[in-house]
């Protein structure tokens, strides 16, 4: 529901601890208001929960939020924004979902009512990773419209508002290969990078060191309270550094397995990516540019070191797409549809548990699994060999 927000009281949700409720949306507000008072050291931007630890994309957005809802006080105006964000990023995934045309009408109803999580992320809680998600949503629609330059542009605002997207870039890159050859991708690269030097620039000027080991901090500890996928393991191999290299060996190991196997459909090596593609001996088959897209973040979100309520958000409205892109018989809909369920469920049990995590873990390996087999090429045609001996008929024609 929608709720005013009051200075000192906390506003309630069922599935989270009352106190919690506004920590994060008070938090964006105190940090954006240090910019908004002058300070570009970003070593000095802080709020209650710690430092800002965003790109600054994030600072720019929501310091538009700050100065809308009265320097975050009009928490009602705030919730009213994110419904409308809400239902823009439905119609962005929609559009997706039309164009592939792979995941049965009915599955809609669970991606917009079924999910309180979703809806509490979005409009109660007023995170940043709904609107890097949005903004993601809509680079993937120019994607599909093959308008790549614009997609980059947006991809990397997603990624200054979010880190989170940036699991979605081994597959854009696989594509921007494929599409373009080493040499033609490089320019859709700088798009993104100076987007990120645009966006950074003053931060950088006063602090340069400070901005990116701030804004881009791939080290950070989470707290073991949170998440919602380790919850299983004993805290101190939870916080361990190899148990976060081993996951991250396993995330390389699995883009590496699908690139090469599953994205990488033509029969020259996959370095014959790196060419023009007028040089190439063989032309790729058409490439679904949302599976490349939706199995690279999937990959990511499996081997996360932590995955946090919000977090939730980053692939929940990819999960009918990944279900429904292999192909389905009528007896298997209700398997995938119980799995969307059970995923569902893990992620509305607060706090997490053993058996929570434990079946987060199991509901995402059928979904690799199923991903893997259900897009397996399929054999090359068996041609006879021919005979040493001439036929009979040769001999007479002879």
């Amino acid at each position: 529901p929608l709720t005013n927000y009051q200075p000192g009281k906390r506003v309630g949700v069922q599935a989270a601890p009352p106190a919690d409720t506004e920590i994060d949306w008070k938090a964006y507000m105190e940090e954006v208001e240090g910019f908004a008072n002058g300070t570009l050291d970003y070593t000095q931007l802080k709020g209650d929960t710690g430092p800002l630890v965003y790109p600054a994309g994030f600072v720019y957005i929501f310091l538009g939020l700050y100065y809308a809802t009265g320097r975050g006080t009009d928490i009602r105006l705030a919730q009213y924004l994110f419904a409308g964000l809400y239902l823009l990023n439905l119609l962005l995934v929609f559009r997706i979902y039309c164009r592939t045309n792979k995941v049965p009408p009915y599955v809609f109803f669970f991606m917009c009512c079924a999910s309180y999580r979703i809806h509490s992320i979005f409009v109660l809680r007023l995170f940043n990773d709904p609107v890097a998600m949005a903004i993601l949503f809509l680079a993937i629609n120019l994607f599909l419209e093959e308008h790549w330059s614009w997609g980059c542009f947006l991809f990397s605002l997603a990624v200054s508002v979010k880190m989170n997207i940036l699991l979605f870039a081994p597959g854009l890159l696989f594509l921007l290969l494929q599409r373009f050859g080493l040499l033609g991708c490089i320019p859709k690269l700088c798009i993104c990078a100076l987007l990120q030097v645009v966006l950074g620039l003053p931060f950088l000027l006063v602090n340069p060191v400070g901005y990116l080991t701030r804004s881009f901090d791939l080290g950070r500890q989470f707290q073991f309270k949170w998440t919602v996928n380790w919850r299983f393991l004993p805290e101190e191999v939870f916080q361990n550094r190899a148990f976060h290299t081993t996951l991250l060996l396993a995330h390389l190991a699995g883009l590496g397995l699908f690139a090469l196997h599953r994205w990488h459909r033509s029969k020259e090596s996959i370095l014959a990516l790196l060419k023009d593609p007028a040089e190439r001996k063989h032309a790729s088959p058409p490439l679904t540019i949302v599976f490349i897209l939706f199995s690279s973040n999937f990959l990511g979100v499996c081997c996360s070191r932590s995955l946090h309520y919000q977090f939730y958000v980053w692939y929940f409205h990819t999960l009918p797409y990944l279900l429904w892109c292999t192909p389905t018989t009528k007896l298997a809909h209700m398997p995938k549809v119980l799995l969307l369920g059970v995923i569902e469920l893990c992620w509305n049990t607060y706090p997490s548990t053993v058996c929570s995590s434990l079946s987060l873990h199991i509901c995402h390996g059928l979904v690799l699994l199923q991903l893997w087999y259900g897009t397996a090429p399929p054999p090359a045609p068996h041609t006879p060999q021919p005979s040493r001996r001439p036929s009979a008929i040769s001999k007479k024609a002879q």
